[in-house]
This record gives C-alpha cells, structure tokens and sequence, in this order.
C-alpha cells in the first residue's frame, strides 16, 4: 500500500474532525473525511454527529460540491455499504464521481462493511490501513463490541495506597479529590452504560448520572444498570427520573454484557463495589482498569476488590500500566488544600509471563 504526503495529512485532520467535541461515542462510530483534488489540495471536509446524521463522506461531499468529481476522499472508516437511517455511502462516492479512497479501518459491523470491495467492482481504486491503529483507538469500544460480541468494559475504583475503598465503619466520603470525582464524571460521559451491583445501590444510593463542575446533570446520560437478583426499594436514587435504568437480575457478568450488547451498549463503566468487581474479573471480562489513588492510609476496612482466590504471589493479576496522571488538589473553601491524587489507567489483566 502507497499512500502520499497529502492523503497522510488528510488522515490527520479527518481523525481530528471525527473527533470533534460533543460528538456522541456511539452508537455510531465518530467517522471524518476529506476530499483531496488531483493536486492534493483540500477541496472538502465532514464529519459524522452521531446516529441518524448525515455520513462523514456525504458531509464532504456536500461541502465540495463538483470540485468533488476526480478527487480522492480520505475517510477513517471504510465507507459503509448498506441502507440504514441513511443510504450507502459507497452509493454517494460514485455518484459525485471520486476516483480513489483512502480509508484507515476496515468497517468491522457485519451489516455495513464490504465497502471497499464495492467500490472496487465500480472502478474506483481503494485501499485501506493509513493510520489504522489511530483509527482504531478513536472508536475502541466500537470496535471491540463488533470484533468480541459484547461490550468493552472499564472497571474504576477510587483506594487508599493501602487498597481499601472504606473504613471499617463503612465510610468512604471521600476517599478521592474532588478534581479525581470530576474527572470521572468526564469518563462516565464516555460511556453509554453505567454498572452497579445491588449492594452498592442498597448501601450507597448512588444516582449514577454524569455531571459537570458544578454538579450539574448533562443533558445526554449513559444507561443506569443495576446487577443483582435481590429486591430493591424503588426510592433508590437510581431510580429516579434523571436518566434510564435497567436491573439485570443475574449475577454472571456474560449473562449481563450480552444483554446490553444486545441493546445496542458498547461502554461499560464498571463502579460497583469489590464482590462485583471480582465477578468480572474472574470472568475475564475486564478490559481497561482505571484506578484513583488517594495518599492516606486506613490500616483497615473494606478491601478494593473482592477474593479472587489467588494463594499465592506467582498467580498475581499484572495490569499493564498505559497511564498515569497526576490531579493535583484545589484549595477547599477554608483554605485546605485537597489530598493530591493519582490516576492510573490500566490495559487488560494478563498473567505472569516471568
């Protein structure tokens, strides 16, 4: 595959576009594009806003108008080939007339992909692959629902250095800064599902929306889902009128992300308490670990996570660490200055190579 120094920068700036601000993670993936003439100049750009929104090449398209006949478009997805809130986009690119597309991902949804081969069969010279890990990484969770048949999974957790998440009293409030609470409201948004079990609602009561930095709700909430096969009393926050929720009564974290695959979910945000987070580990279906570390220590107290029956240390969960970042504490009303946290981001649990 040869790909040139325009349609190179073209990538660039069609990834930049798909991910234009308030452009919602799914259920649509986020999909840019830019039309190059033959020159390689710029002759149109687009992007997609989200489901039941016109399509990144059609947004180019309309945007070029005739400079589009003759020219190259240059998209982070392959186009899609099949009718659905709109029409094919293969059907677009060869009505305006462009003669090549550069595309970075394969299209990885059974209903839309072939594309390319379409396109192929038309005349138009098609290749994939420029950029394509960025592409990937753009719409992660997109892709892994269509490539593993069920949701992507973030487990968060907030623990002291000594990996407890309360007191012995049952107190945790608050264990992280409150500049570690917004940015998991930041994370929450990036979601579209939001999962407890029923013990957390029965003893915290969380209301699991997503709010801003003045604890305001966003106007766009992820799913609310409560796992667990107990009763629970319907004054719960949770189950108030802020955003949708769902109680899955089973206890096998499959059982429940195939139900929400199902609904169309792709983001998990995993915040119950150490049993459930030990469920879905043991289960294999952790996929990203996001950890806020608090510097105190509590000697005691409920532990992060629950048994996983691990006796001894050559059978450890390693967490490869992708990230770690530093949130500094703001100074609080009467001038004290809040713990210092650390986030830490974690890749999927693997076992001990050495």
């Amino acid at each position: 595959m040869t790909f040139t120094a325009a349609e190179h920068a073209a990538m660039r700036r069609a990834l930049a576009l798909a991910a234009t601000p308030g452009v919602p993670h799914g259920p649509n993936p986020r999909v840019g594009c830019v039309l190059l003439d033959p020159s390689g100049a710029e002759v149109g750009e687009g992007f997609h806003r989200g489901a039941g929104t016109t399509h990144a090449e059609v947004d180019a398209l309309a945007a070029a108008g005739d400079a589009a006949r003759g020219a190259t478009a240059v998209v982070t997805l392959e186009p899609c080939d099949h009718t659905g809130r709109t029409g094919p986009c293969t059907e677009a690119l060869l009505a305006a007339g462009v003669v090549r597309v550069v595309f970075a991902q394969s299209d990885t949804n059974p209903a839309a992909r072939g594309g390319a081969a379409t396109l192929r069969d038309a005349g138009v010279d098609a290749e994939g692959g420029l950029l394509e890990e960025e592409a990937r990484r753009l719409n992660r969770a997109w892709t892994f629902g269509h490539e593993h048949g069920r949701p992507f999974v973030t487990w968060k957790f907030a623990t002291t250095l000594d990996g407890r998440s309360a007191a012995a009293d049952g107190s945790s409030r608050w264990i992280s800064s409150r500049a570690a609470r917004l940015d998991t409201h930041r994370l929450r948004g990036e979601c579209d599902v939001i999962l407890v079990g029923t013990g957390t609602v029965a003893v915290d009561d969380p209301q699991l929306t997503v709010r801003d930095e003045v604890d305001e709700p966003l106007p766009r909430q992820p799913l609310r889902v409560v796992m667990g096969e107990r009763d629970l009393p319907t004054g719960r926050r949770v189950f108030d009128g802020a955003a949708e929720t769902l109680q899955l009564r089973t206890r096998d974290p499959l059982a429940a992300l195939y139900e929400l695959g199902a609904r169309g979910r792709q983001h998990v945000f995993l915040e119950g308490g150490p049993t459930l987070a030990a469920a879905f580990l043991a289960a294999g279906v952790v996929d990203e670990v996001v950890a806020y570390v608090a510097p105190m220590l509590l000697g005691g107290g409920r532990s992060a996570v629950g048994d996983l029956g691990i006796t001894t240390i050559d059978d450890a969960v390693h967490l490869p660490v992708v990230d770690v970042h530093v949130l500094p504490g703001a100074a609080g009303p009467d001038g004290d200055r809040e713990d210092t946290n650390v986030r830490l981001t974690l890749s999927r649990a693997v076992g001990r190579t050495t």
